[in-house]
């Protein structure tokens, strides 16, 4: 599986496919069993995961990971403990431009959000890092149809601008064939189709063989 610079790619397929894992992995919050990760032509297979934020890989993980206790400040700082200061400034502001409602709420602890909220809570902290490389996991699961468009929405600004390649997994394929140029299909962790999005959106037999559609 290769990622070009600034390329959007899915990763899609059923529950228990193996989707998860792959960013983990990728993350370096596990290591892979075999094969190898390479970032910018340098193998960083089995790096733990806050030298992999610090390679420039954002992760926005299912369960959101945040700090409950924590304001959304403080949270949104976490993010960019590896960035200088006037660079934070700059994300920060960035992150509270795609997502104007976490400016209302900076000082409230992240534990008191709501679960949309929080959904972009932990796509603010990763974009903090400053990224090359997005990984979002599941970023619809358990949302309003508000909520979701608003995430998208902001994908879809970020992914416009440039500047990082996004991995996005998605239970939801045809949402996710809306916003990424290829994607991969996962069964048992391993690729068994590949392809541009517009065409694996248009195989109805595909969708319902190995999407669970």
């Amino acid at each position: 599986m290769t990622v070009r610079r600034n390329e959007v790619v899915g990763v899609l397929g059923a529950n228990g496919a193996g989707k998860t894992t792959l960013l983990r992995a990728i993350a370096g919050v596990v290591r892979p069993q075999s094969g190898a990760v390479v970032l910018h032509g340098r193998t960083v297979t089995g790096l733990p995961d806050h030298a992999m934020t610090r390679a420039g890989v954002g992760h926005v993980p299912s369960g959101r990971e945040l700090f409950p206790q924590m304001s959304v400040e403080d949270n949104l700082a976490m993010g960019a403990i590896a960035v200088d200061a006037v660079r934070a400034a700059e994300l920060r502001t960035r992150v509270l431009d795609l997502f104007p409602a976490l400016g209302r709420m900076l000082e409230r602890r992240a534990g008191a959000l709501s679960g949309g909220e929080q959904q972009m809570l932990a796509f603010g902290r990763a974009l903090m890092t400053d990224p090359t490389l997005l990984l979002l996991d599941e970023p619809s699961t358990g949302l309003a149809p508000a909520i979701v468009a608003a995430l998208f929405d902001a994908l879809r600004q970020l992914i416009a601008e440039g500047g990082m390649s996004v991995i996005l997994v998605e239970q939801n394929a045809g949402l996710a064939l809306q916003v990424v140029e290829r994607a991969f299909v996962l069964r048992q962790g391993r690729i068994v189709l590949s392809g541009p999005a517009a065409e694996l959106g248009d195989d109805a037999d595909l969708v319902a063989a190995y999407l669970g559609a």
